[in-house]
């Protein structure tokens, strides 16, 4: 049984849908200002895998905090309830091309980067 990397892409939730996107899951905690839920074309919305509020207000995006808050988030997702959503992420790689949305205007150094750091390491079987 072969391997693979599983097939995870990053966007803006603010980004038009394309149609190689595979499934879309939005991995805010809160909904995006400004997006209808018509126009965002979700798969799923998976709050729970979202750092916690306390997380998130002192991260504020600032890159010199980035990553200690990686390594926060990291631990967070230990949380049973997380750790459960993460699961259910790394379901939907075995199936398709799976992009995460979030709000942020640098996903490179938001949450959705690390989750897909953390799904790209893990392996599907093919």
């Amino acid at each position: 049984m072969v391997t693979e990397a599983p097939d995870v892409r990053l966007r803006r939730i603010y980004d038009d849908p394309v149609d190689d996107d595979g499934i879309r899951v939005l991995v805010d905690r809160r909904w995006p200002r400004g997006v209808s839920k018509a126009r965002a074309e979700l798969d799923e919305w998976c709050a729970e895998v979202a750092p916690s509020d306390a997380l998130r207000k002192w991260y504020g995006h600032a890159p010199e905090r980035f990553e200690e808050f990686a390594a926060r988030y990291r631990h967070e997702l230990e949380d049973p309830e997380r750790a459960a959503a993460l699961r259910h992420l790394q379901l939907m790689t075995s199936h398709d091309r799976l992009t995460l949305l979030t709000a942020t205007k640098q996903v490179e150094i938001s949450q959705a980067a690390i989750l897909a750091q953390i799904l790209r390491a893990t392996p599907t079987r093919v």
